[in-house]
């Protein structure tokens, strides 16, 4: 796992130097790299859904016993596999979207290529401030990608208001993972879940805290205006980060703590309330578009609120719910 997000790293490097020779054909180099991660993840599948969990950890900072930790199970082994298959698609298919005279697409190839890498490092993170580095960074890869058509004024505010709304959001779930790090006395996300400590108005504020994270990434309401603005983006872009990727990140954190946190106080009622009212909201807007982009990134904002009803429940058949649901939106989109 570690291994993967070094190669997805010096790949996006690489890729801007390589699209000087091969144009277009850059794009089918760096969609072989999220293709391997997939069957890597694929040929995993036998021994993660026969209860297996895999774990690697190297140490970064011991002093307060922070470490580089990743761990993939069913949920994260369901996501990974999302990322780098619909990321790999998406990487062939910009290869016949772009023309090959289109300016900056290497340094598009490259961005879009360490989003991927990025993503495959936040599903399986373990250790919750190495979980909040690639939360953030697919912030500042997307406002990348959104504003790639940076003549345009549309293109430019798109980008620039996803950016604002993900990232404020993600400092405030900072906050509460910090809190929650305090109060259970382990920054892994795993620990936390399994041991979670007492419901306590210290503890539901953290909680909260990081739901506004997933709240705002995952354009659930109030805050579902960004992702209909970002259509402004190369349909490549909107396909990825729209759909299958980006915007379930916020879902994913859901459902990973979920089992933990789902009896507390308020959990339910929150998230089902925002649920409900991002379902409405978004399939109302889409009756009223003409624009097809527009009329999917509606339909995009209310299945987003369907799924945050799902996952919230924190039960066992409302995980399998979910995970069918996810998976189905990211292959339909």
């Amino acid at each position: 796992m570690i291994a993967f997000l070094a190669i997805f790293l010096g790949a996006s490097i690489l890729i801007p130097v390589l699209h000087r020779w091969l144009r277009n054909v850059t794009f089918l180099v760096a969609a072989a790299i999220p293709a391997v991660a997939f069957v890597w993840t694929a040929l995993l599948g036998p021994r993660i859904l026969s209860g297996e969990v895999l774990v690697e950890s190297i140490p970064w900072i011991p002093q307060i016993d922070i470490a580089i930790a990743m761990r993939m199970d069913v949920l994260a082994w369901v996501m990974t596999l999302i990322v780098t298959g619909i990321g790999s698609l998406v990487l062939v298919y910009c290869g016949r979207y772009f023309k090959p005279d289109e300016p900056d697409i290497g340094r598009f190839a490259a961005v879009l290529l360490a989003f991927a890498g990025v993503m495959f490092g936040l599903v399986l993170a373990d250790d919750i401030y190495l979980l909040f580095i690639f939360w953030e960074a697919t912030s500042v890869l997307s406002f990348l990608l959104i504003g790639h058509y940076s003549s345009k004024r549309a293109s430019r505010g798109a980008a620039m208001q996803a950016l604002l709304v993900t990232t404020l959001g993600g400092l405030a779930m900072l906050v509460g993972l910090v809190m929650l790090h305090a109060s259970t006395g382990t920054s892994l996300l795993s620990g936390i879940i399994a041991n979670p400590p007492e419901f306590d108005g210290f503890t539901i504020t953290a909680i909260m805290l990081v739901l506004a994270g997933a709240v705002t990434k995952s354009a659930l309401a109030p805050f579902h205006f960004w992702l209909p603005a970002a259509m402004a983006a190369p349909t490549p872009v909107s396909a990825y980060l729209h759909a299958a990727a980006m915007v379930k990140a916020g879902i994913y954190l859901i459902a990973r703590l979920a089992p933990g946190y789902a009896e507390m106080p308020g959990w339910r009622e929150v998230l089902v309330t925002i649920g409900i009212a991002t379902m409405l909201i978004g399939g109302w807007r889409s009756l009223r578009q003409h624009d097809l982009k527009l009329i999917l990134a509606y339909g995009t904002v209310s299945q987003l609120g369907f799924m945050t009803i799902v996952v919230a429940f924190g039960t066992r058949d409302a995980a399998l719910a979910g995970l069918a649901m996810v998976i189905a939106h990211a292959c339909f989109k």
